[in-house]
């Protein structure tokens, strides 16, 4: 077992300051990539990401700098920008990275271009970094106050996902190992586009009983999708699946379930969109998600139902109506 003293973190936003929030609490040195000048002043300033964390004090031992050459020179890095974005990052930050530095990669969705998962785009741009998959139902917001949470650490490096659980893990922030990292992932990029649904259930004031169904039939999908691409179901059932699908679905803290909310009471998904500073995940990976699912023959209704609505106009009311008068079936297969 080894600790990892320095770490960084690369994204300066609400999840990635939490997480180097949570690191420094830790006792560990760390430091915080941000492209933006203004969070890098703020943070080294006034202790506080005044842009997408505000009125939370910061550890003073969290260091923030716009350099890439200066946060690659640490133990361990964590990667914790939107997945869109992760391809291109890692192409920046391979000139400055040590082969043996293990990525922490902490983005949850699908590839638009590809149709691949961080995992599979990083291991492409960086095939001899370790990788580990850091998942499960947090709020960036508890994480950074240290409000109790706990999360998956999945690896195929099973000693390297043991030194990060013990490099991050204390008593308000708990890390489970596992090694599959497949349905970490997945969990984790699935979850986002069914917490669109649930904010279009709330939305249209359905109640409690129809998102506790959706969330029901939600992880039927996620569990489905999964296995089709060698996922243990156990981990769908764990933190990084069904907690983190549970979460989600369940507050307005949930930016993917906050943007279904607006879609719900009939705004519209372009001026929903341009309002927003963060990014909604499931937004992106909707369309990329149906694709999948279609050409693998995985029947997935609701995330089809969210891409519809989402990417292609579809109507809310026309589509849950849809999707409520399918033809009835079994609920085990």
């Amino acid at each position: 077992m080894a600790i990892y003293n320095k770490i960084s973190v690369i994204g300066g936003g609400a999840w990635g300051t939490a997480l180097a929030s949570m690191a420094a609490r830790a006792g560990r040195d760390v430091m915080l990539w941000a492209r933006e000048e203004g969070v890098v002043t703020s943070i080294n300033e006034t202790h506080e990401n005044k842009e997408f964390l505000p009125e939370i004090s910061l550890p003073t031992r969290l260091k923030a700098t716009a350099s890439l050459s200066e946060a690659a020179d640490a133990d361990v890095i964590l990667m914790v920008v939107p997945a869109q974005f992760v391809r291109s990052l890692a192409q920046d930050l391979k000139p400055y990275l040590k082969e043996s530095t293990p990525l922490v990669l902490c983005a949850k969705g699908i590839e638009q271009s590809t149709g691949k998962f961080m995992n599979a785009v990083v291991g492409e741009i960086l095939p001899k970094s370790p990788l580990v998959v850091l998942s499960g139902p947090t709020f960036a917001m508890e994480v950074a106050k240290g409000l109790p949470s706990a999360v998956t650490i999945a690896s195929r490096y099973q000693q390297i996902g043991q030194n990060v659980a013990e490099t991050l893990g204390q008593p308000t922030f708990r890390p489970y190992l596992s090694r599959d990292v497949v349905g970490a992932e997945i969990g984790g990029a699935v979850k986002n586009v069914l917490a669109i649904a649930c904010g279009i259930v709330a939305g249209l004031n359905f109640g409690d009983n129809a998102r506790a169904a959706l969330i029901t039939r939600g992880l039927a999908e996620m569990v489905r999708f999964g296995e089709a691409f060698g996922a243990k179901r156990e981990t769908m059932m764990g933190l990084c699946g069904l907690g983190d699908l549970i979460l989600t679905c369940s507050s307005s803290q949930s930016r993917n379930m906050s943007l279904g909310f607006a879609m719900g009471e009939g705004k519209n998904i372009d001026d929903i969109m341009m309002g927003r500073k963060t990014v909604a995940e499931g937004y992106y990976s909707a369309g990329i998600l149906a694709e999948i699912a279609m050409r693998e023959n995985i029947e997935m209704p609701i995330a089809n139902a969210v891409n519809e609505i989402l990417h292609k106009g579809g109507d809310v009311h026309k589509i849950v109506q849809d999707l409520m008068n399918r033809p009835y079936s079994n609920e085990l297969p």
